[in-house]
């Protein structure tokens, strides 16, 4: 096996600061947000073990991808049962609806906070036809450079206001490392393993990485470094924002109010600066993610339409440029917006991120199966550690997927 080419630094760290800026979005900022001003940094080693454990998951399918040479949709249609694929089909097109509503909403919310003479629904539409037209004109480099420039301001601008407001590091590096559960915490470590790291977008990794032509075994050690790098990003965000929260007004938080109330938090801390650096941060990281999801899951749709017709596609550039593509691009962006008129954003992505909670049980035991059959995977299938953080993450996620099921019938 040839080595892998050289890249330069700033291309090599391209796949996952991509699927940084996507997974983050919405759920993320919404959930590290909430906890943040419940529970301040309590609940800081649940967000260190869900990356750890979302790492893993997505370590398995890049492995899968670079020992086949296939997604993961190809090989539920070539290699699973045909009801896997329908089944997997069915919930994709629910997942697509509320993922674009949950986006539109949270895209609408933070340009709201940004500039408040325009309603949420106008801000939500206006910014999912820039998405669209990014996508359906912009190649993968533009793509690839503007999500770059919009996962390092929203980094930067929140682990700054983060540090500025002093908090204790002692007490954050404990709470990082020795689990607690405060009362009344249990439903939002449930919400933190749900709606922190991304659901389905971390099958985009897969397309995303062809596009840098990461092939073969040979690229083994540097999609992992590549998806450590895109984790640690999450982790350093989501502490930051639970670090700005603690203090605010958890009633305000989880209402429509919620970025303007972390944004006067630090204008009182840290004066105007503090309040706009937030409210930019915030609108980046849910803009990055619109554009992650618009650009990364049409091509699961013209993955599974291109399966379905035994048509061979060369790479994602053909998928990108065909009519299912553009097609469930156009479905992503379009009629998701009519939930802007519920007028509830913070309620659109709270029910997305349990919709997706879903994917999460059905992605471990795919890997368990997958990537333990060495007529397939050869050298690169499961090794016993991580069988064992597969089996770990089927059974919470199981359980999270249960429960809130059960949340849902209760209600």
């Amino acid at each position: 096996m040839p080595r892998p080419a050289l890249l330069s630094p700033f291309k090599a760290l391209g796949p996952g600061l991509v699927l940084a800026a996507a997974g983050i979005g919405a759920g993320d900022v919404i959930t590290a947000t909430v906890t943040g001003a419940q529970f301040g940094t309590r609940l800081a080693w649940a967000l260190l073990a869900c990356v750890v454990l979302k790492w893993v998951l997505n370590e398995g399918l890049a492995r899968w991808q670079l020992a086949t040479g296939t997604t993961l949709i190809e090989a539920c249609m070539q290699r699973l049962p045909r009801w896997v694929s329908l089944s997997f089909f069915l919930y994709l097109l629910v997942w697509t609806f509320f993922v674009g509503a949950s986006l539109t909403n949270a895209c609408g919310l933070a340009g709201h906070s940004l500039f408040p003479q325009w309603p949420v629904w106008a801000w939500g539409a206006l910014h999912s036809v820039v998405a669209v037209a990014l996508v359906w004109v912009g190649k993968f480099e533009l793509f690839e450079r503007v999500m770059k420039l919009l996962v390092g301001v929203m980094v930067i601008t929140v682990l700054i206001c983060a540090v500025l407001v002093k908090p204790n590091v002692a007490e954050l590096l404990r709470h990082i490392s020795w689990p607690v559960l405060p009362p009344d915490s249990g439903k939002a470590v449930l919400s933190i393993f749900g709606g922190i790291g991304g659901s389905m977008t971390m099958l985009c990794y897969g397309y995303w990485i062809r596009e840098n032509k990461w092939s073969g075994a040979g690229h083994q050690r540097m999609v992992r470094a590549d998806l450590l790098l895109a984790y640690g990003v999450t982790l350093i965000f989501a502490v930051a924002l639970t670090i700005v929260a603690a203090g605010c007004n958890a009633a305000v938080i989880n209402g429509s109010g919620m970025a303007l109330e972390v944004a006067a938090r630090l204008e009182a801390a840290l004066g105007p600066a503090g309040r706009w650096a937030f409210l930019l941060g915030f609108w980046c990281a849910v803009f990055a993610s619109m554009l992650g999801v618009w650009q990364g899951v049409p091509y699961f749709f013209a993955d599974f339409m291109a399966q379905r017709a035994a048509t061979p596609t060369d790479g994602e550039e053909d998928l990108k440029m065909t009519r299912a593509y553009r097609g469930y691009l156009l479905f992503l962006a379009g009629p998701p917006l009519a939930l802007l008129l519920a007028g509830r954003p913070v309620a659109m992505v709270v029910l997305f991120t349990v919709i997706g909670a879903f994917f999460m049980p059905f992605l471990a035991l795919l890997l368990l199966y997958l990537n333990n059959r060495r007529d397939w995977v050869g050298g690169l299938r499961n090794g016993p550690v991580r069988n064992l953080a597969l089996v770990v993450s089927l059974l919470l996620f199981g359980w999270i997927a249960i429960t809130e099921l059960k949340l849902i019938f209760s209600s």
